[in-house]
């Protein structure tokens, strides 16, 4: 949820910032209005309660003989009173429904337009180029008898699969290795649930324009997350965090579902665009002043681990359409996808500044005393898509796949996959 100080000083950032992301500026305006009357009915309850408390002491103190007419004045005052709560109930209800639908004001610098208004900030390594024909990841897994499509559709449906042998043992060094480098800059190991309750999964700012994405379970009023990011927000949902010596920083371990409703037709072959795949989430709590500082830190832990294991890929500055409702800037790393001849998102790392915390009541205690909320952030270190960039990157041309150095430790010393057929 957006400042509601920032909505009354400045709503034409606001509205600049929803035409940025191609959404209705309009409703700022009615946003303006609600706040208006909510604070309007608010002004007239308190007064009307004020004048309630006087004439509760007026009543305690009249003599016996003018107390009955007193006390049916008191019972009329009661129940304007009462009325006066319910209207400044509904306005504040209202208000916050619209101002909910206002999206976190994008950063300065943030591009406008849709998915195709990127800018590449840079781009590191040399695209791979082979002399042979080079096999896609699903082609190089089934040869390594590490991924089986097929029988994942069998059990499952379309987009489903299973990593076996080679292929879940790269899976799990993948994210063993992203955990000790995460540790090691400060992280909290956490394996949170993957399912929450709507209030959680609303306030982290998935239920907008993209809930169709999300798996519910109706009979039990939960969620299935396609993150862990939302269990981790709602960790520390309505508290006052101590953040004066440093962020509160965790690493989140789970598996991940997403509907991929509306991407019809779009990476049916292989893993890359699936409905259930594992992810170590990064993300942290941290004063609103540190955030941005915080976003470049987590960049660079991400591009140190795509380098380490030698992917090529470019790091963009995600347009403002393209940015869910929550972050207020987002930068993607796209590993090059060598069969694919294009650039694949690997990893994306949000600025949410304060939007998810004003909404899940996470604050930190100012210097004057009062309480603000914090700001949040987050990151993927390591998630199962990453497998396809590496197969189709290292493959070599009898079918195997050289393992990166960094890597092989988590392999027990595997330098080379082999193919089984």
């Amino acid at each position: 949820m957006i400042d509601p100080v920032l909505l009354r000083e400045n709503p034409d950032l606001l509205k600049r910032s929803q035409e940025a992301r191609g959404a209705s500026a309009e409703v700022v305006d009615s946003a303006l209005a609600a706040d208006t009357e909510r604070r309007t009915t608010i002004s007239a309850f308190e007064a009307l309660r004020a004048e309630q408390n006087q004439f509760s002491k007026k009543v305690a103190s009249a003599p016996t003989e003018e107390k009955k007419q007193l006390v049916a004045e008191a019972q009329a005052l009661a129940a304007r009173v009462k009325a006066a709560s319910a209207l400044a109930t509904e306005a504040e209800e209202r208000f916050t429904t619209v101002v909910r639908t206002i999206a976190n004001p994008i950063l300065d610098g943030v591009p406008a337009g849709g998915e195709d208004k990127f800018v590449t900030l840079r781009t590191h390594g040399e695209t791979p180029t082979f002399d042979f024909e080079a096999r896609d990841h699903l082609e190089l897994g089934e040869l390594l008898g590490a991924i089986d499509m097929a029988r994942g559709a069998k059990v499952s449906g379309t987009r489903f699969y299973f990593l076996k042998g080679i292929g879940a043992r790269l899976e799990i060094a993948l994210m063993n290795m992203a955990l000790d480098r995460a540790i090691a800059a400060g992280f909290t190991p956490m394996i949170t649930p993957t399912l929450v309750r709507p209030e959680i999964m609303d306030g982290t700012g998935f239920l907008g324009e993209h809930a169709d994405e999300i798996y519910y379970l109706p009979a039990d009023d939960l969620y299935l997350t396609g993150t862990s990011e939302v269990a981790l927000a709602g960790y520390h949902s309505d508290e006052i965090l101590d953040l004066s010596a440093e962020p509160l920083r965790y690493a989140g371990w789970s598996t991940c579902y997403r509907r991929e409703a509306g991407s019809g037709g779009k990476d049916t072959r292989g893993i890359i665009r699936v409905h259930q795949f594992n992810k170590l989430e990064m993300f942290t709590y941290v004063l609103p002043t540190d955030a941005e500082a915080e976003h470049d830190r987590l960049v660079a832990m991400q591009e140190d681990m795509l380098q380490s294991l030698g992917l090529s890929y470019r790091v963009i500055d995600v347009a403002a359409g393209d940015l869910g409702s929550s972050a207020a800037r987002k930068f993607d790393i796209e590993a090059w996808v060598p069969t694919q001849d294009a650039y694949r998102e690997l990893t994306s790392t949000s600025n949410c500044t304060t939007y998810q915390a004003r909404r899940l009541g996470i604050r930190y205690r100012t210097e004057s005393g009062k309480t603000a909320p914090v700001a949040t952030l987050n990151g993927t270190l390591a998630t199962t898509r990453w497998i396809a960039a590496l197969l189709e990157t290292h493959q070599n041309a009898d079918g195997s796949v050289t393992v990166p150095e960094a890597l092989r430790p988590y392999l027990g010393g595997l330098e080379l996959l082999e193919p089984i057929q």
